[in-house]
């Protein structure tokens, strides 16, 4: 069996104690980014299975997409991330007293 040179860890075990590995990360090629594929890269990152800046050349991401993507998780979770939710999880537009 031949294993694939990789920089860093080929898995990282997540507090809820499940394990993602490199294999549990989007294809490379990737063009229609549900929110379960999202989270799996923001949990790469954040969890030291992927760098950022490899996250970012692998996907083709602008890092204020990646940002987007963290801070939707961490203020609301995974169904922040579903486009269909995005209204009601953007901050709420200024309210007009006049």
């Amino acid at each position: 069996m031949y294993l694939k040179k990789v920089e860093g860890p080929r898995t990282v075990t997540l507090p809820d104690g499940t394990v993602l590995c490199r294999t549990d990360l989007p294809d490379p090629r990737t063009r229609r980014w549900v929110a379960s594929r999202k989270l799996s890269v923001v949990r790469g990152v954040l969890y030291g299975l992927i760098s950022q800046d490899e996250a970012l050349r692998r996907y083709g991401l602008s890092e204020e997409e990646f940002r987007e993507w963290v801070r939707a998780v961490s203020l609301h979770g995974e169904e922040a991330l579903k486009v269909t939710a995005l209204k009601s999880f953007r901050d709420p537009p200024p309210h007009k007293d006049e």
